[in-house]
């Protein structure tokens, strides 16, 4: 596995490279089918327009997130796509057996050689009675003190190289290293690149030390990225993997030919971030519900906190707003999130963020 598999390059006037992060997010009135239609014209979309990477990542029982299965979009935007890179942002870990992770990326891989991303986090998307469901335990743990063998579990079944007397030994990823041991078999060159997402600290240190690439998750903790950064630059030690420290940021932002769309827009994403905060996750609302809801005090607070971290506006303004994000984190890469209640403006939104850095248009 080469770095060219992980580190970017940047397109048109951009400082670094952009690349998508889509919650195939429902909203009202919509279907889920409509929904990962919109994936799929957005990743042809974000392929034409010179993003680089476009990551999905693993949400459960929340009725406006379709995006329960990773391994199973990524396969159907594999089918729609050429070039750009796929992955998740993340696989929560520890809901999963890392023996059925490395088999659904290992095939994944065999589908989309050399364009595969492996996003890895420790938390269980989702509130604890879910996860319980999931894990089909009450005992539920969110990976500080197992995450870290987890990782090294699914490391070695990627790699196929468990060690003599270990009693995983004579167990194999497939697709996987092990088919080129058979006899006539040919070794695939490539392996999907393992990333660690977070929101804090814990996964920033543990990158940082194992040498590998690190994705912050800017959109719901801006608060922590800079000292998550710190952590990881400071953390980081060569490896086969990389020689130098890679982060990228998710950055919610949305850009419309009116400004005033836009805070409509934003408002609609919001309240639904208001609903999901405090147990009543839903489709995202329309912006004109929004516009008629009658926020608390204490809503009201949340909504203009969540939404001074939300880049969004004129095209104009939305390519300063990242170009300042990009000076003050030092990221090598933003991943934008543009969440909106119809999957047409989330289309138009990556199109314009486009046009404002002049991305390729063939």
């Amino acid at each position: 596995m080469a770095a060219d598999e992980i580190r970017g390059k940047a397109a048109g006037s951009a400082s670094v490279p952009l690349s998508v992060l889509d919650l195939v997010t429902v909203g009202a009135g919509h279907t889920a089918t409509e929904a990962l239609r919109t994936g799929v014209a957005l990743s042809r979309l974000a392929e034409r327009r010179g993003y680089h990477r476009y990551w999905v990542a693993e949400h459960h029982s929340m009725p406006g997130v379709a995006s329960s299965s990773p391994a199973v979009i990524l396969a159907h935007l594999a089918a729609h796509t050429e070039r750009i890179r796929l992955g998740s942002g993340g696989v929560m870990l520890p809901n999963h057996a890392p023996l059925v992770i490395a088999e659904q990326f290992g095939t994944l891989e065999a589908m989309a050689p050399g364009r595969i991303d492996l996003g890895l986090g420790r938390a269980p998307g989702t509130d604890g009675a879910t996860a319980a469901a999931l894990r089909r335990t009450d005992h539920l743990n969110e990976g500080a003190d197992d995450f870290p063998q987890q990782l090294a579990e699914l490391t070695r079944f990627l790699d196929d190289d468990f060690p003599d007397g270990h009693p995983y030994r004579r167990i194999h990823a497939v697709p996987g290293p092990v088919q080129a041991t058979s006899p006539g078999g040919v070794q695939s060159p490539h392996r999907p690149p393992l990333w660690l997402l977070g929101s804090s600290g814990f996964s920033a240190r543990l990158a940082g030390v194992l040498g590998l690439p690190f994705a912050f998750a800017h959109h719901f903790s801006a608060q922590n990225t800079v000292p998550a950064l710190d952590l990881y630059r400071e953390s980081f030690r060569p490896s086969a993997v990389l020689d130098a420290p890679y982060a990228l940021i998710g950055v919610a932002a949305l850009a419309t030919e009116d400004e005033k769309e836009a805070r409509r827009q934003v408002l609609a994403a919001a309240l639904n971030m208001v609903r999901l905060r405090t147990g009543r996750p839903g489709l995202v609302p329309t912006p004109e519900e929004a516009e008629a809801y009658a926020f608390s005090p204490m809503e009201s607070e949340f909504i203009a906190s969540w939404n001074a971290n939300v880049v969004h506006g004129t095209p104009d303004e939305v390519r300063s707003g990242l170009d300042d994000l990009h000076k003050r984190t030092g990221a090598d890469e933003l991943m934008i999130t543009s969440n909106a209640h119809s999957g047409d403006v989330r289309l138009r939104s990556y199109e314009l963020i486009a046009d404002a850095y002049g991305l390729p248009s063939a």
